[in-house]
């Protein structure tokens, strides 16, 4: 199963892991602006973008693992790791497992807790209806919780981007995200003991996992920033890109190693 990914800059290593169910193609802000003074790897979850498709669920152990192997693949011990949605929670996967190789953790527009039941059978339903239908209705069912009332009004380019990046991805690699998130374990056991400097991001309008989460995740992470992102739904970095890398330099620009 390959992985396909964007290597840019040089400096600091910053892995960014995209949300469910586009593709790399959402840190292309990012990398922009970092890249002058980090190396800004981001690659494409398995069943995601170019990535290739395996016949087990993607569940965030394998995530994690996939992206374990990559910084083999380029000599990397430590790097800062950074997950927006499902991105989060194959970062909290890769915490649990690798932590010695995680110099700085952001978490954005995500949670650390598991699903509950009736959120397993939301995703287990939805698995079923994008193999049966496909990615459209998928994209026609996220887009008003992907995206934030204000960009939904004001930025036809932005829902039209992430429409596109969801019917590009195959159904089977929704279906098979959709059973791994379903799967995941409950990660708020981990937050405490997190030792490394740690930023979480949430969009203020995000509904799909609100600001009181991230609040809650501040507090139990020793020394965590909190920066809310005004006028942003859950792709808080693609609804409002300034303010989310604005909030990224600067702690990547406060770390001392």
């Amino acid at each position: 199963m390959e992985l396909a990914w964007d290597d840019t800059g040089q400096g600091l290593p910053v892995v960014l892991l995209h949300a469910f169910p586009v593709n790399r193609r959402m840190w292309a802000a990012e990398r922009e602006a970092l890249a002058p003074r980090y190396r800004v790897i981001t690659p494409d979850f398995r069943g995601h973008g170019e990535s290739g498709l395996a016949e087990e669920d993607s569940t965030m152990e394998r995530l994690a693992e996939d992206v374990c192997g990559l910084l083999d693949e380029l000599k990397l011990e430590r790097v800062v790791l950074g997950g927006l949605s499902m991105g989060g929670y194959a970062a909290f996967a890769f915490l649990g497992r690798h932590a010695d190789r995680v110099a700085a953790l952001v978490l954005a527009d995500t949670r650390a807790g598991a699903d509950s039941e009736d959120g397993r059978k939301a995703r287990h339903d939805s698995a079923a209806l994008a193999e049966k239908e496909g990615a459209g209705v998928i994209a026609e069912r996220l887009l008003p919780k992907l995206l934030g009332a204000t960009t939904q009004a004001n930025k036809p380019e932005v829902v039209a981007a992430v429409r596109a990046m969801i019917l590009s991805t195959p159904p089977a690699g929704i279906a098979r995200a959709l059973r791994g998130m379903a799967a995941r374990s409950d990660s708020t056991p981990l937050l405490g003991a997190i030792r490394v400097p740690t930023l979480i991001l949430v969009g203020e309008e995000d509904t799909l996992t609100p600001p009181a989460e991230s609040e809650a995740m501040a507090k139990a992470i020793p020394g965590a920033a909190l920066v809310k992102i005004p006028a942003a739904g859950h792709l808080a970095n693609l609804e409002q890109p300034a303010a989310f890398t604005r909030a990224l330099e600067d702690f990547l620009g406060s770390l001392r190693f």
